[in-house]
């Protein structure tokens, strides 16, 4: 059995493999041979500390990716995946993936921004100042020439500790009120653990794209549902974005959700005009884990 470390995943993980797993695997998604199971979410003894498993399969990949959060613990957020010699029915791989959760889930909200946003989005507003916030920035900086990164941020405290780290990367970045931060996007990324909207719709501009990656269980809500009748819909899986997404808040037969593999592989249509807003949730899929984790164990 091959083990990776924690460090070792972590030292070995970058933009570009984040980026070309998270694609394989949005693309994988919508084959027919695939399959992406319900997750699983429970808790430990104390209920506040919860960990989620994915579990999927693909042609030559299958296994699980157990995530956790426990929020008194440092860091909060932990990963492991683990994939299958499919031949013995045995683990053939663990791979401690707490860093390289971050690079994937960034990954994937940037692979749709890069369908779906303009090409020339320059202004990133981005709604929330935790771990992932800061990978979301640095993935979507890399896929549009985002020269202005606006931050709305719970308390100043906090919003300045997030622009010292953003500062850290390379990227330049604005405390900034949500409303104002709206009105002046071209893209908006949420990364929080919201249970009700952050903004209100009326504020996005037509020709933005929204991407929401903190809804991920019942009950999470990061935007306003009167956006939706204004948008055009995309996720990386109808079935989990309704029941844990951001789209369990979309009205009963409304839509249509559209995968962002169909996307990806020309059997859908993306961004169709200038003026669209474009909304794309990312509730996350197990095949995204297995691919990145096959990726770093080929590099390794």
């Amino acid at each position: 059995m091959r083990f990776l470390s924690e460090a070792d995943s972590a030292a070995l993980i970058d933009e570009e493999l984040a980026f070309a797993a998270a694609r394989e695997a949005l693309i994988a998604a919508v084959d027919d041979r695939a399959e992406v199971f319900p997750a699983v979410l429970a808790h430990g003894s104390d209920p506040r500390n919860r960990f989620t498993v994915k579990s999927a399969a693909s042609t030559g990949l299958a296994g699980l990716k157990v995530g956790s959060y426990w929020p008194a613990a440092q860091p909060r957020h932990n990963s492991i995946v683990l994939l299958f010699d499919q031949a013995a029915g045995r683990i053939a791989a663990v791979v401690e993936a707490g860093v390289v959760n971050a690079y994937r889930t960034a990954a994937a909200d940037a692979v749709a921004a890069d369908a779906l946003a303009r090409p020339d989005a320059a202004t990133l507003t981005v709604f929330g100042t935790g771990h992932q916030a800061l990978y979301e920035c640095a993935a979507l900086s890399r896929v549009r020439p985002v020269g202005s990164i606006l931050v709305v941020a719970r308390s100043t405290e906090r919003g300045e500790e997030f622009l010292a780290r953003l500062a850290g990367r390379g990227l330049a970045g604005t405390l900034t009120p949500a409303r104002e931060a709206c009105l002046a996007a071209d893209v908006i990324v949420t990364a929080t653990t919201a249970t009700g909207p952050l903004f209100d719709a009326a504020w996005v501009r037509p020709g933005t794209h929204v991407a929401s990656m903190g809804s991920d269980a019942a009950g999470k809500q990061e935007l306003p549902p009167a956006l939706f009748e204004r948008a055009r819909l995309f996720c990386d899986l109808p079935a989990q974005s309704r029941r844990i997404g951001e789209f369990q808040h979309l009205a009963d037969g409304a839509g249509p959700l559209t995968a962002i593999g169909d996307v990806l592989t020309g059997r859908a249509e993306g961004r169709r005009d200038p003026a669209d807003i474009t909304v794309f949730d990312s509730s996350g899929i197990a095949l995204q884990d297995l691919f990145i984790a096959d990726a770093l164990l080929r590099r390794a």
